[in-house]
């Protein structure tokens, strides 16, 4: 993987409890500036609880969370963000009964929309502005989607996690996807992607991380796992190396 001294964001033996579960149990790996980095593994294997601890939804219990050479393991939430980092989450979080327009003017920390900047999303996702005005809770999954990702980068942030983007989704929205998440690694933005669809990621991302058991068990260039059928299998079992 790239050098770590040019890291946004090092895990350092991270653990995580909820309730009596152990979820993360010594997780270390680190972000390289720009590009994607993608988080794979099984169902259960804690990818989710990586980014919710990184955000701090939940606290880790040891170790340290590092975010452009600070320490921001013990930040509350709104602090975490502050500093420039957004969460897009599995459940998408847009509010129902808040119009398109709202659900991005509440995520504009400045409080105002810049134009140029809502410009550049509506070439991201032209769909948002045909329907700028209708309640979140009438649109589709891929049009959730939209939103959700739209209000992570309403301003600019130095780092996106987002929590399987592609689940439920058509095609073209998947497609759709591809092309807004490559237009942002153009732009510099940082993003650390949870993925189970290995077919998206393997051409988007340039970093992987995989993650079994709420440990770390392999780090590389995604062209080293994309290119090797049998690191798939080992890794991931046969739904990576089937597609």
């Amino acid at each position: 993987m790239s050098d770590p001294n040019n890291a946004l964001l090092k895990l350092h033996n991270i653990h995580t409890h909820i309730g009596e579960y152990h979820i993360l149990q010594g997780v270390e790996f680190f972000v390289p500036r720009q590009g994607v980095t993608v988080l794979l593994g099984r169902n259960g294997a804690g990818k989710s609880t990586t980014l919710r601890t990184i955000i701090g939804l939940w606290q880790a219990s040891q170790g340290l969370v590092e975010f452009d050479g600070e320490n921001i393991t013990q930040m509350s939430t709104p602090d975490i963000a502050r500093r420039g980092i957004a969460f897009v989450p599995e459940d998408m979080g847009v509010f129902a009964n808040l119009t398109v327009q709202e659900n991005l003017q509440l995520a504009a920390i400045s409080g105002k929309i810049n134009d140029s900047r809502l410009q550049w999303i509506f070439n991201l996702f032209p769909a948002l502005e045909h329907f700028w005005l209708r309640p979140g809770g009438t649109l589709s999954g891929g049009q959730k989607q939209m939103v959700a990702i739209a209000r992570a980068i309403i301003e600019p942030r130095k780092l996106l996690l987002i929590d399987e983007p592609t689940k439920g989704l058509a095609p073209a929205i998947v497609q759709n996807l591809a092309k807004a998440f490559r237009a942002l690694k153009e732009s510099s933005t940082t993003i650390l992607l949870v993925e189970q669809n290995f077919h998206f990621v393997r051409s988007l991302g340039d970093h992987v991380v995989v993650m079994d058991s709420g440990l770390i068990v392999h780090t590389g260039p995604m062209s080293e796992l994309s290119s090797d059928e049998a690191l798939q299998y080992r890794l991931l079992g046969l739904q990576a190396a089937h597609v």
